[in-house]
């Protein structure tokens, strides 16, 4: 006789009486749900693998800041035996960090201010409105999203230079106040919601910019937040376009002046993770913030095309 196969269930559970059928339904029951319990317990070890992986250097960094120098690389590496507070009282007043965070906050805020403006407009029009070219001008706009930053990083710097912005707030926050991704993020949001809301609007009597202003951008608020925390995250972060078009420390923003640790015989790894871990604080305190409608918006960004 063949072997039993494993997915069938024992010899004294089948047969044809309906107990014996009920007890074949349970056993089968009972083993898919073994099988979804070890599925679900390999995708949780997967995943708290990753989590280790992405975690770490950030706990490397916080626990570094907080070593005294002489111990920066000495085990063990992710928890400082003595914890040296003053290593960021010592950070903060090594450089005018204040100007610094002055500086990254006007620059983020005309970058994330500018870029939802800008979208919001232009996704209104891609979305709304019906003129020609519309959708190959569209697709243009998506196509610059492949043109690497560092192909523009010249004729930008050219452009700010001969309008003569370097070394203020205009260089570092007009170049970037326009995204394509932040339009087709927008357009994208603006289509999920039902254009019979616009119509009754026009019929009130409401302007297209009204209608913006006060139907579609409060219904697509997840949008909204996505990409406003995408242009903080980008803009809080940059370093190499303030670097270029800053000259002077009083410009300078927060990722720029921690160069003040890196000198030409040495990195002060324990003033500069203190510094990096301050600089962090802001990003992921806004990330807390708005994490469900980051995650509503990057759900429902794709919905319509």
């Amino acid at each position: 006789m063949g072997r039993r196969r494993d997915n069938r269930p024992p010899d004294g559970v089948r047969g044809g009486s309906g107990l014996n059928r009920r007890h074949g339904r349970s056993w089968r029951r009972a083993r898919r749900a073994r099988q979804r319990a070890l599925g679900s317990l390999a995708r949780q070890l997967v995943l708290l693998c990753g989590a280790v992986l992405v975690v770490a250097p950030f706990l490397w960094s916080i626990t570094t800041s907080l070593k005294p120098i002489r111990e920066t690389f000495a085990p063990p590496y992710l928890y400082p035996v003595h914890l040296e507070w003053r290593n960021y009282v010592d950070a903060w007043q090594a450089a005018p960090f204040a100007r610094y965070y002055l500086n990254t906050a006007i620059m983020t805020a005309g970058i994330v201010g500018g870029q939802i403006a800008f979208a919001a407009l232009s996704a209104y029009a891609f979305a709304r409105l019906r003129f020609p070219g519309r959708d190959p001008l569209f697709l243009v706009f998506l196509g610059t999203m492949m043109v690497p930053f560092y192909v523009l990083l010249i004729p930008s710097y050219l452009i700010v230079e001969r309008l003569g912005w370097v070394d203020t707030y205009w260089a570092l926050i007009v170049p970037r106040a326009v995204s394509a991704f932040g339009i087709f993020l927008m357009r994208q949001a603006f289509l999920a919601v039902p254009r019979e809301l616009d119509e009754a609007a026009l019929i009130d009597g409401c302007s297209r910019l009204g209608i913006l202003w006060r139907v579609v951008l409060p219904l697509s608020r997840p949008a909204v937040a996505t990409l406003g925390v995408f242009a903080f995250l980008f803009s809080w972060n940059d370093f190499l376009w303030p670097m270029i078009v800053s000259r002077s420390p009083e410009m300078y923003t927060i990722q720029v002046g921690l160069q003040v640790f890196m000198g030409k015989y040495g990195t002060q790894w324990v003033k500069l993770m203190a510094g990096v871990v301050t600089s962090t604080i802001p990003a992921l305190f806004l990330f807390l913030l708005a994490q469900s409608y980051l995650v509503k918006g990057m759900a429902t960004s794709g919905l319509k095309g």
